[in-house]
């Protein structure tokens, strides 16, 4: 018994030689067919490189494009001068010119041998089958596709919303289930010989021709007819992703491949010259017999489209770029925003760097520069203090910091002063921690030397801006984790919430303070406040600051730090 090989090349022809003769020399009859866009030099040129084998033959040439009739009518012909001219041949298995043997050749043939019955198809009934790409399952078989989806899309997609528009519906032939499948099979010489000798192939060929992708439905639903024995799967290892293309196998899959225990894989990088050598040799005796189980490496298939669709958290390829809202996570790592703590607190910065363990920036979307940690012109990751390449780009800018400081959490100063442009981003990002205290932004301002008439337009500036910040931190769907406090709120008891904020960055310590950052001099703050109404501006983000009621710190000694009993 032998079992014979169809091959459908299109390039490469090359590597389909070096595999055909491997078949060929031991005792698998081969026929070869080569699509007919190939140029005749090349064509010639592969028919002399194994014209010493006489178990090869050439079969007729058809033009074999994707998702057409061309590739069942070349199986067909090629099937039938495997039948013609091998007699001794009992299972036919089709491959093509990118398939690899994984395993020995007398394997494969004793395997074939202990089951002489038996034909490997992958046979499922449209209703069953999950894998199908385009939206197109049952009416590949009820619409007719004259156009090539490939080089005629726009005919292609017009005609098949005529087709629904009108209510078109093909009939299907009588006895006829339509079935998909893989288009890699290994089949009996009977079930084979039953398909192409059907009385009524004219009329089925006829259906067929205007089915979508055909040589993954004709002989898939054709099989069940005329086989008592089907095995619904492949013996050939093809993965697709997840857009239904195959995937490709390149050196680096060596392993992988000898793990699937499959007799062939496809499909095959031309380039690939370590599996090429390897499998391709006589010395395979090591690999232990087994059941051919693709399912072994699915896992980490699923693994692969998983990472490729979505890629890593935080981190944006340049190979997988995301479209907006499919990235998988804005930023790789949780940080911190704070919000009017610096104008509240002198050297918050140095305090909250030693109470958390952290790395403390200032204005990072400051206007003039990136006022990162300790002064540094640049950072992790290369990524520079330069507002103009900054603002080029702020949102790779946030992102590239985050990633390249994974494991060491962030924080940083924001404020109405800064650049708003990714209040929006942060707000929706679902890592970002934002701490806001309502209208600190006017204690600078209290504080400066500037004529009052300028202090009250900046004032009513910075308002408007950080107003429409916490208008965007109270929409639904914010995922930052947000915590607003207004001045006077915060003033009256800071301990709480700078507890609350240090122990959620960095909760395993479990520590309560015993100290807090010192106080910005607020004597004569609600005058301040009260000035600015008098001049037509209503300051309302700051909370109750009563005219000449100045708030005072819990200890009775100036300027130190609250302590707690």
């Amino acid at each position: 018994m032998s079992v014979g090989v169809v091959m459908l090349c299109h390039t490469a022809f090359d590597r389909a030689a070096q595999v055909a003769r491997h078949w060929a020399v031991r005792d698998c009859p081969v026929v070869i067919h080569v699509d007919r866009r190939v140029k005749r030099r090349a064509y010639d040129g592969l028919v002399k490189a194994l014209s010493d084998l006489p178990n090869i033959r050439f079969s007729g040439r058809h033009a074999c494009e994707w998702g057409t009739w061309g590739i069942v009518a070349a199986t067909q012909e090629a099937s039938t001068i495997m039948l013609r001219d091998f007699a001794q041949v009992r299972h036919v298995y089709l491959a093509s010119g990118s398939c690899l043997p994984l395993r020995p050749v007398e394997e494969m043939i004793a395997y074939l041998t202990e089951r002489p019955r038996t034909d490997f198809i992958e046979s499922v009934t449209t209703e069953d089958v999950g894998w199908t790409i385009g939206g197109l399952d049952v009416e590949r078989f009820t619409l007719r596709f004259p156009f090539s989806w490939r080089k005629q899309r726009r005919l292609f997609d017009g005609y098949v919303r005529l087709q629904r528009r009108l209510g078109f519906r093909r009939r299907i032939p009588a006895g006829i289930v339509p079935h998909l499948g893989s288009q890699w099979w290994c089949l009996t010489r009977q079930t084979l010989s039953a398909i192409l000798e059907n009385p009524d192939r004219a009329e089925i060929d006829r259906y067929f021709r205007r089915v979508w992708i055909p040589d993954e439905s004709y002989f898939q639903t054709l099989v069940r007819q005329v086989s008592a024995n089907v095995e619904s799967r492949s013996l050939t290892l093809s993965k697709f992703d997840f857009q239904g293309k195959p995937h490709i196998f390149y050196d680096d899959h060596l392993q992988l491949l000898r793990r699937s225990d499959c007799f062939v894989a496809r499909k095959i990088w031309p380039h690939a010259g370590r599996l090429y050598k390897t499998f391709l040799s006589d010395d395979t005796g090591s690999q232990p017999a087994a059941e051919p189980n693709p399912g072994k490496i699915d896992r980490l298939f699923a693994k692969a489209v998983e990472r490729r669709t979505k890629g890593r958290p935080g981190l944006y390829m340049q190979s997988r770029h995301p479209n907006e809202n499919w990235e998988n996570g804005r930023t790789a790592a949780p940080y911190s925003v704070f919000e009017g703590f610096v104008d509240l607190f002198e050297n918050f910065e140095i305090w909250l760097g030693k109470a958390t363990g952290t790395r403390v920036h200032g204005h990072i979307f400051a206007e003039a520069k990136v006022e990162f940690a300790g002064g540094e012109k640049i950072y992790n990751g290369a990524v520079c203090d330069s507002a103009a390449i900054r603002d080029y780009n702020p949102t790779s800018f946030l992102t590239n910091l985050i990633w390249n400081t994974r494991g060491e959490r962030q924080c940083f100063q924001f404020g109405p002063e800064d650049s708003q442009a990714l209040a929006q981003f942060i707000a929706g990002d679902p890592n970002a921690q934002i701490s806001v205290i309502s209208g600190a932004w006017a204690i600078p301002l209290f504080h400066s030397n500037r004529n009052f008439g300028e202090i009250r337009k900046e004032a009513a500036r910075l308002q408007k801006i950080e107003a429409e910040f916490l208008s965007e931190l109270r929409k639904p769907w914010v995922k930052a984790r947000v915590r607003t406090w207004s001045l006077a709120e915060f003033v009256e008891n800071p301990m709480e919430p700078l507890q609350t904020i240090v122990d959620e960055i960095s909760p395993r310590a479990m520590r309560r303070l015993s100290e807090a950052p010192r106080l910005a001099d607020l004597t004569g703050f609600g005058q301040f406040l009260q000035n600015l109404r008098n001049q037509g501006m209503q300051p309302v983000l700051m909370g109750d600051f009563p005219a000449g009621d100045d708030p005072r710190p819990s200890t009775s000694r100036r300027g130190r730090p609250y302590l707690v009993k």
